[in-house]
Protein backbone atom coordinates (compact mmCIF):
# COMPACT_ATOMS: atom_id res chain seq x y z
CA UNK A 1 0.00 0.00 0.00
CA UNK A 2 0.93 3.37 -0.83
CA UNK A 3 1.97 5.66 2.55
CA UNK A 4 2.03 9.57 2.60
CA UNK A 5 5.93 9.30 2.61
CA UNK A 6 6.44 8.28 -0.60
CA UNK A 7 6.60 10.69 -3.30
CA UNK A 8 4.61 10.53 -6.27
CA UNK A 9 6.27 10.87 -9.83
CA UNK A 10 4.26 12.51 -12.81
CA UNK A 11 4.18 12.23 -16.26
CA UNK A 12 6.03 15.87 -17.20
CA UNK A 13 9.10 14.86 -13.83
CA UNK A 14 9.25 11.39 -16.17
CA UNK A 15 9.66 13.54 -19.53
CA UNK A 16 12.33 15.79 -18.20
CA UNK A 17 14.04 12.89 -17.04
CA UNK A 18 13.61 11.74 -20.65
CA UNK A 19 14.30 14.50 -22.29
CA UNK A 20 17.82 15.17 -19.90
CA UNK A 21 18.95 11.41 -21.28
CA UNK A 22 18.02 11.63 -24.34
CA UNK A 23 19.59 15.44 -25.14
CA UNK A 24 16.06 15.96 -26.40
CA UNK A 25 14.20 19.41 -25.65
CA UNK A 26 11.74 18.72 -22.41
CA UNK A 27 8.55 20.40 -24.55
CA UNK A 28 9.42 17.92 -27.44
CA UNK A 29 9.31 15.10 -25.07
CA UNK A 30 5.78 16.61 -22.61
CA UNK A 31 4.29 16.56 -25.92
CA UNK A 32 5.35 12.83 -26.72
CA UNK A 33 4.25 11.81 -23.35
CA UNK A 34 0.77 13.72 -23.45
CA UNK A 35 0.02 11.88 -26.92
CA UNK A 36 0.87 8.13 -25.73
CA UNK A 37 -1.75 8.83 -23.18
CA UNK A 38 -4.35 10.21 -25.79
CA UNK A 39 -3.69 6.98 -27.63
CA UNK A 40 -3.55 4.58 -24.81
CA UNK A 41 -7.27 6.01 -23.56
CA UNK A 42 -8.35 6.35 -27.37
CA UNK A 43 -7.77 2.32 -27.86
CA UNK A 44 -9.02 1.57 -24.14
CA UNK A 45 -12.44 3.39 -24.60
CA UNK A 46 -12.48 1.39 -28.40
CA UNK A 47 -12.08 -1.63 -26.46
CA UNK A 48 -8.72 -2.73 -27.09
CA UNK A 49 -6.05 -4.21 -24.90
CA UNK A 50 -2.80 -2.14 -24.84
CA UNK A 51 0.02 -4.88 -24.41
CA UNK A 52 3.26 -2.77 -23.56
CA UNK A 53 6.18 -5.13 -23.86
CA UNK A 54 8.22 -4.89 -20.08
CA UNK A 55 5.52 -3.21 -18.65
CA UNK A 56 2.19 -4.91 -19.05
CA UNK A 57 -1.56 -5.04 -20.73
CA UNK A 58 -3.66 -2.18 -19.87
CA UNK A 59 -7.33 -3.69 -21.02
CA UNK A 60 -10.89 -2.46 -19.98
CA UNK A 61 -12.77 -5.46 -17.93
CA UNK A 62 -16.65 -5.17 -17.61
CA UNK A 63 -18.07 -5.31 -14.55
CA UNK A 64 -21.67 -7.47 -14.11
CA UNK A 65 -24.85 -5.37 -12.02
CA UNK A 66 -25.10 -7.43 -8.42
CA UNK A 67 -26.46 -6.90 -5.26
CA UNK A 68 -24.68 -5.42 -2.62
CA UNK A 69 -25.20 -3.92 1.08
CA UNK A 70 -24.93 -0.81 2.83
CA UNK A 71 -22.73 -1.49 5.43
CA UNK A 72 -23.57 1.03 7.87
CA UNK A 73 -27.51 -0.18 7.93
CA UNK A 74 -27.59 -3.21 6.17
CA UNK A 75 -29.86 -2.72 3.77
CA UNK A 76 -29.22 -4.36 0.21
CA UNK A 77 -28.90 -2.29 -2.40
CA UNK A 78 -28.54 -2.99 -6.39
CA UNK A 79 -24.59 -2.12 -7.50
CA UNK A 80 -25.22 -1.19 -11.55
CA UNK A 81 -22.80 -2.47 -14.45
CA UNK A 82 -19.93 -0.83 -15.16
CA UNK A 83 -16.23 -1.08 -17.15
CA UNK A 84 -12.74 -1.22 -14.95
CA UNK A 85 -9.30 -0.73 -16.36
CA UNK A 86 -7.31 -3.45 -15.43
CA UNK A 87 -3.68 -4.25 -15.23
CA UNK A 88 -1.37 -7.33 -15.52
CA UNK A 89 2.30 -6.71 -15.21
CA UNK A 90 5.00 -8.21 -17.13
CA UNK A 91 7.28 -10.59 -15.99
CA UNK A 92 9.89 -8.42 -16.30
CA UNK A 93 8.33 -5.50 -14.48
CA UNK A 94 7.49 -8.12 -11.64
CA UNK A 95 10.80 -9.68 -11.41
CA UNK A 96 12.42 -6.21 -11.22
CA UNK A 97 10.02 -4.84 -8.49
CA UNK A 98 10.63 -7.63 -6.62
CA UNK A 99 14.01 -7.81 -6.43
Amino acid sequence: MATATQPTVTLKQIAAELAEKNDMPKKTLNTLMEGLVASLVKNLKKGNRVRMAGLGILQVRKRAARMGRNPATGETISIPAKKKIAFRAAKELKEAVGK
